[in-house]
């Protein structure tokens, strides 16, 4: 073994401290240095990643990727050098196709019928789809729509139908909508036919696609923020949307307050997320689970019970931060040198990978 960790990140983003990377990123780094071991952390470029990956390669057993998304303007590039890591030795922290299955928004549709997601939940990867599902969903509930894309609540629009009750089992093109993007709140009015043709912008590229939920009231509530590393729990943030009147967004940027909880303030929601990691895990494609992620819940309520009932709304996998409770880079060191001791094999040397 190199004993030698590289840390992944992209450079902008507002997720940054005052020398440029990830204020929770340097903490690995020291938890590893007390263990024996070093780690650095590599700004990725499309325009070095040849130099890059035979850097990381000679130098590193594994990687921890920490690249928003949103920090990439295409994310091809990064990806396909990732694989070509992994299948060449270097343990993935976590593996691409694991960042991808758990991250993409249709995620939680791929969980539906589960005790965690309603049937009631939709994913539209053309506009046809679009077209053809979401004027009925509308129909029966208010609907949030999540781009697959974006950070911050970018893309994720609360939807309603202005005069309701003029309808019955569908909703006309030329209906009403009032709209809230989770952004910042804002609201404006479209009608069904405007709005669906300004969501074609979502469904572009490689990656486009919408996720389609109803909308739960007690988001008012607040969200709940599952923080895991691996398959244990490790930290709680309740996140209350802003007291105002078309305020559902849980993020900072929109108002949002947050409060940080130990995982035994919310006993039945950590009993069930750690029961479903192997649902989760198998549903997702059977990967290794990510090093660290997150999984945001809503509260709803059974209406056969009338007991509280916990709904996913998300999974976050690529770049999650802990820059609240720094102490976790221990956890997260020992967990590191676990999975690699786990995986340690000897690997014959191949060429270097060129673009």
């Amino acid at each position: 073994m190199k004993k030698h960790v590289v840390i992944f990140e992209a450079r902008g983003g507002s997720d940054k401290g005052p020398y440029g990377f990830r204020r929770d990123s340097k903490p690995i780094i020291d938890s590893l240095k007390k263990r024996g071991w070093t780690a650095e952390i590599i700004f990725y470029s499309d325009e070095d990643r040849g130099e890059i990956y035979r850097y990381t390669y000679d130098k590193a057993d594994a990687y921890i990727s920490r690249v928003n998304p949103g920090n990439l303007y295409d994310e091809t590039g990064y990806f396909q050098m990732l694989k070509e890591l992994v299948t060449h030795g270097i343990e993935g922290l976590p593996h691409p196709d694991a960042m991808t299955a758990y991250g993409a928004k249709n995620s939680v549709e791929r969980l539906k019928g589960t005790s965690i997601v309603p049937k009631d939940v939709y994913t539209y990867y053309d506009f046809e789809g679009l077209k053809e599902n979401f004027p009925k969903a509308l129909a029966k509930n208010v609907r949030v729509l999540k781009q697959n894309r974006g950070s911050t609540g970018e893309g994720i629009w609360r939807v309603e139908v202005i005069n309701r009750d003029k309808y019955s089992n569908t909703i006309p093109l030329d209906a009403r909508l009032k709209l809230t993007e989770a952004k910042d709140n804002h609201t404006e009015e479209k009608t069904l036919q405007e709005f669906m043709e300004y969501c074609i912008q979502y469904l572009e590229g490689n990656n486009g696609l919408l996720l389609d939920m109803p909308f739960l009231e007690r988001i008012k509530e607040g969200e709940i923020r599952i923080l895991m590393l691996r398959n244990k729990v490790v930290n709680v943030v309740h996140k209350k949307p802003a007291n105002t009147k078309d305020a559902f967004s849980a993020t900072l940027f929109s108002g949002a307050k947050y409060r940080y909880d130990k995982p035994e303030k919310w006993p039945e929601l950590v009993t069930l997320v750690e029961q479903m990691v192997p649902i989760i895990q198998q549903r997702l494609g059977n990967y290794d689970i990510p090093l660290i992620w997150t999984a945001d819940f809503i509260l709803d309520t059974d209406q056969k019970t009338k007991k509280d009932k916990y709904v996913l709304g998300e999974i976050n996998a690529s770049c999650v931060g802990f820059s609240t409770f720094l102490e976790l880079s221990e956890n997260i060191a020992d967990e590191v040198l676990a999975l690699l001791d786990a995986e340690s094999a000897v690997n014959s040397r191949w060429g270097a990978f060129t673009r």
